[in-house]
């Protein structure tokens, strides 16, 4: 059987890498080009692309190659990369034989507009589950990271994992984040929660992304789909700092292996279970 790192040796021996790779977004933010769009989407968030999406997935790797060539790995841009044709695999293997994946820049559209709220994200993926991930957002100084049963836990870009102290969302402020797609509900939603949406987001006024629940900013999100690059991972790390995840219809999650097109299918993230029956009835009521 192929001998593989765990989940932690990985992360820990890309933590380096990534850091760098988060240093090198933070300074060409300012001076960065966009290349054309990624096809014809109405979601300007799905399309953007910048020179930084593809030197970071390049950057990544390398050193995946160069250190885990074992590993199997499917980034974001691998359409447009050199390096995807050397790996072992670009999908889901049998249990036990992780995919690493790769969001390298999550948010380009705040990255292209000049905010802070973008991630790199990697993660670790089993036929069954996620085994861990670590989002790191370089213009903040900081990261999130989560290993399967383990919690999650937040530290600065400096710090090892070890030095990191344990996450954990309590009392977040009441609102909810809608998806894309999600974003002809938030008319009716209950005006206990502000609502906001991705759809409405504008370079003066950035909407608070998703991953802004791991800091406390959003009790709750309802998408579309999740993305094993980022929505899904990010739900992990929600699920590790104690949050609730389960389908739209309110059912446990599938295994990774029964999805397709790389991606969850329908996701609400609860805070808690209050913030869980709410959304759960808002969207029995609007089926």
């Amino acid at each position: 059987m192929l001998e593989l790192p765990t989940p932690r040796q990985i992360l820990e021996t890309l933590l380096p890498h990534l850091r760098v790779a988060g240093a090198y977004a933070r300074e060409i933010q300012s001076r960065i080009v966009a290349l054309p769009e990624k096809g014809e989407s109405e979601n300007f968030f799905a399309t953007a692309l910048t020179d930084a999406d593809l030197s970071v997935q390049t950057f990544v790797e390398v050193a995946l190659l160069g250190i885990f060539p074992q590993l199997r790995f499917y980034g974001e841009e691998w359409e447009q990369s050199y390096n995807t044709k050397y790996f072992r695999g670009t999908t889901l293997g049998e249990q036990g034989d992780y995919l690493v994946t790769l969001d390298p820049i999550d948010g380009t559209r705040y990255y292209l507009d000049g905010h802070p709220y973008y991630l790199i994200i990697l993660a670790i993926l089993n036929a069954d589950d996620y085994e861990a991930v670590i989002a790191l957002s370089p213009s903040e100084d900081c990261y999130f990271y989560a290993l399967r049963g383990e919690g999650c836990f937040r530290g600065k870009l400096g710090d090892d994992l070890d030095r990191c102290q344990p996450l954990r969302i309590v009392e977040p402020e009441k609102r909810v984040y809608l998806g894309w797609k999600m974003a002809h509900l938030l008319e009716s939603f209950p005006s206990v929660y502000e609502v906001v949406t991705s759809k409405a987001y504008t370079k003066e006024k950035p909407i608070p992304a998703f991953a802004r629940m791991l800091q406390g900013a959003i009790a709750g999100a309802i998408l579309d789909s999740g993305k094993f690059i980022d929505g899904a991972a990010l739900a992990f790390l929600a699920k590790e700092a104690g949050a609730l995840v389960t389908t739209r219809e309110g059912l446990p999650l599938p295994p990774l292996s029964a999805c397709e097109d790389y991606q969850l299918p329908g996701l609400v993230i609860a805070a808690n279970a209050e913030v869980q029956r709410d959304l759960l009835d808002f969207l029995d009521r609007h089926k």
